[in-house]
């Protein structure tokens, strides 16, 4: 089995690493295509305006000056396009990618790109406890093998890819796994820093105040706050089809 690597943190982070010793416990054919900075928050951009610079660091491991949707490109259609990887891995992402993050997150881009490509693709995340200052790499480490060993057992067809996020907790104190659906946060605080370069030239930061929220029972957000991995299927069509049967009664196939 052939699989490929990527990120959204970097091809320097920690997280790429710990994916690389978990890809290895299922097979010596692993790849990594990944971004040379830290593309977190690009989403599922695509480099269109300027080129790709594309470098071997290692054997078998490639640096990207673009997004993690052109590393999985790069990494598809030709580093590997004579013999394409069997599965994509996303992450280890350095915080959770649950609820509306998914629409933010590089490392979900990762995956969505390989699940367009045909490809079966898993995106992992790691929660992260902000007050204790804790990141428990070694979490992903113990539980990720067994996981991904099981969903490849699975039949799925690869236009859905999997979102694993891992609890904030040491890996033996993991309450088991849950597959969630999509959860949504309660509203975050948006602040906007506004500070004076030198040349007295305003430039802005965009600060999110997260807070607990008070999610629904078997969403992402309800497994992870009780110490659970969750597994949420994902797809990159977003038809609400409650609403297009809705207004199909309001428009119709005349356009009129």
């Amino acid at each position: 089995m052939r699989i490929l690597l990527t990120n959204d943190d970097g091809i320097n982070a920690p997280g790429l690493k710990v994916l690389a010793d978990i890809a290895r416990t299922l097979t010596d054919d692993v790849w990594i295509v990944a971004p040379d900075t830290n593309q977190s928050g690009a989403s599922h951009s695509l480099t269109l305006h300027e080129p790709l610079r594309c470098m071997e660091v290692g054997e078998k491991s490639f640096s990207v000056r673009g997004t993690p949707t052109d590393c999985v490109i790069m990494g598809v259609r030709h580093i590997l396009l004579a013999s394409p990887p069997d599965l994509i891995l996303s992450g280890v992402n350095r915080g959770s990618n649950l609820a509306e993050d998914v629409t933010y997150s590089g490392t979900i881009a990762g995956a969505i790109e390989g699940s367009l490509l045909g490809i079966r693709s898993v995106a992992l995340s790691l929660s992260i406890d902000y007050e204790k200052g804790e990141i428990h790499w070694e979490t992903p480490l113990a539980h990720a093998p067994g996981i991904i060993r099981r969903l490849i057992d699975t039949t799925w067809n690869p236009s859905v890819f999997m979102n694993v996020n891992f609890p904030a907790l040491p890996a033996d104190e993991v309450n088991g796994v849950m597959v969630t659906v999509q959860g949504k946060r309660d509203q975050s605080l948006l602040h906007i820093d506004e500070r004076f370069d030198n040349w007295k030239q305003p430039y802005y930061w965009f600060n999110f105040e997260r807070r607990r929220s008070n999610p629904l029972e078997g969403t992402d957000l309800w497994a992870i706050y009780r110490g659970l991995t969750s597994i949420t299927p994902l797809t990159s069509n977003l038809t609400h089809l409650p609403a297009t049967e809705a207004l199909s009664g309001v428009f119709s196939s005349s356009g009129s």
